[in-house]
């Protein structure tokens, strides 16, 4: 493929820079006007509406019901729970007054100064925690099982589109529960909902663990997650699940009389993924030609590309992608039609191609007059190099299990990526050449996941983020060895998932 047309620069040139260039030739987002905050575009919307869709399937499939809280919030709901507010604080946009008003000079003056300040939802567990403390008397009220489609905003310093935007887009869900067992089994099982739907949708391979209370959520008492490789080596916290114990319910006053006619507190959780899993949908699988889509969440599983070089040929060669492309739609691919669509711009086939190569659409077929002759077709595959040839009919029928061979060669080649760069690490001067960029030129691609023995302590957490490596997680799968602790060398239980992370 010609060099001019892929994406530069590469990701072994600049990794960070090739992730923007990604975005901009797939056309999925670009910066607003509004510093932090982006656009994002038809393409990319389509698949944030899939993604939508799945997960609103899955969420409903365990019982939960959508509904919509306020934007703004109270100050003083925040301030009910302290570690909640200390954690969020410097992320907080504040509303103070309620309007505008001309000053005489043709510039405009906010007035009408607020009796309490508002919030902007960075995230909703306190104003929700209100309400439900309205809905909730008894038992019988139990369990609350909700779950909210809304955008957030968190004023974050430094963005970067999907992966990091002062707002964003996303789920969160807040259930209440009548007992602690149950809220923990709600916790777990939301969390599985989100590793399902990561490795089967999105093919990206995740470790399920918990948090250190270092990393935990801010007035949680436990939260679960879900941590997946990029392509740089860098963990990406792809969803968590927060177990709230009886924290929140207390301070929003969520009380409820129990089977024995005695007042207690309710148990309550909070889970969500947002946007950013666009960013690691394309950090996990694009390569230096652009975005690659997993067929399962792909705005279109096919593009028809008529190749028409003299007018006389035009009716016949779009008629045969017309009727190939309604063929193609009879199909049933993952329990629904397959999504094909015909390219008609007045642009050259190779201008068209690439465009859609860095779209990352699955499958690109190109139809010109051999082929409507030979009754045939020519087939890109996006996650591989060389295009195919197919008669049509042996194309269409084999349309569904193309697209799911395709799925399952990106989960595969993904897992294989993490695989051959996790290590386990025992000594500490191995551990920091380990996350030490070995090419001063390329400082942003090293390392990986490093499986090391922790004391579980505080102390030894802060000696690794002293050097921007974060515990991810203390994965479920690990198999609970005893070990010396990386750092201290005290006895540790099992070891845990280090990484430089987003």
């Amino acid at each position: 493929m010609p060099p001019a047309t892929a994406i530069t620069p590469t990701r072994e040139q600049d990794y960070p820079e090739w992730y923007q260039q990604v975005v901009r030739a797939a056309e999925l987002a670009e910066n607003s006007a509004v510093r932090g905050c982006m656009v994002i575009k038809p393409w990319g919307y389509a698949l944030w509406e899939n993604m939508r869709g799945v997960l609103d399937k899955m969420f409903r499939a365990t019982g939960h019901q959508n509904a919509y809280f306020p934007l703004f919030i109270p100050l003083s709901f925040f301030e009910k729970e302290a570690a909640h507010v200390e954690g969020f604080a410097k992320e907080c946009a504040v509303v103070t007054h309620h309007r505008l008003e001309a000053d005489g000079n043709g510039k405009l003056k906010p007035v009408g100064v607020l009796d309490e300040p508002l919030i902007v939802r960075p995230t909703s567990e306190t104003i929700i925690g209100a309400t439900y403390a309205k809905w909730v008397q008894s038992y019988r009220d139990l369990p609350i099982l909700i779950n909210q489609w809304a955008n957030v905003v968190r004023w974050e310093m430094r963005t970067r589109l999907f992966l990091r935007t002062a707002e964003f887009l996303w789920q969160e869900g807040h259930t209440v529960h009548e007992t602690e067992k149950e809220a923990w089994e709600e916790t777990r099982r939301m969390l599985e909902v989100y590793r399902d739907f990561a490795e089967n949708y999105l093919a990206m391979p995740v470790l399920t663990g918990e948090k250190t209370a270092g990393e935990r959520f801010p007035g949680a008492v436990a939260t679960l997650c879900i941590e997946a490789m990029m392509q740089d080596r860098k963990a990406l916290q792809a969803g968590t699940s927060h177990f709230l114990g009886q924290n929140f319910a207390r301070a929003s006053g969520i009380q409820f009389q129990n089977r024995e006619g005695k007042i207690e507190t309710a148990w309550t959780t909070s889970w969500g993924v947002s946007t950013r899993l666009i960013g690691g949908l394309i950090m996990t699988h694009a390569d230096d030609n652009g975005l690659m889509m997993p067929p399962r969440v792909a705005p279109e599983h096919i593009v028809i590309l008529p190749i028409i070089r003299a007018d006389a040929d035009r009716e016949k060669v779009l008629a045969y992608c017309e009727e190939t492309a309604a063929r193609l739609r009879a199909q049933i691919y993952d329990g629904a039609s397959v999504r094909a669509v015909i390219d008609r711009r007045d642009l050259s086939s190779g201008d068209k191609g690439w465009q859609w190569v860095k779209k990352g659409v699955p499958l690109r077929v190109e139809i010109g007059l051999r082929d409507v002759e030979k009754d045939g077709v020519f087939v890109g595959i996006r996650n591989r190099e060389k295009k195919e040839g197919f008669s049509r009919a042996e194309f269409i029928a084999r349309t569904p299990e193309i697209l799911a061979t395709m799925q399952r060669e990106m989960f595969a080649a993904a897992k294989k990526f993490r695989a051959d760069h996790t290590r386990e690490i025992d000594d500490l001067a191995e551990f920091e050449q380990f996350f030490t960029p070995q090419n001063a030129d390329k400082p942003e691609i090293h390392g990986g996941f490093a499986l090391s023995y922790w004391c579980g302590g505080a102390a030894c957490e802060q000696r690794a983020n002293a050097q921007k490596i974060t515990i991810r997680c203390i994965p479920f799968a690990a198999e609970k060895t005893a070990g010396k602790c990386v750092f201290c060398g005290q006895p540790s239980g099992g070891r845990v998932v280090f990484a430089k992370a987003y």
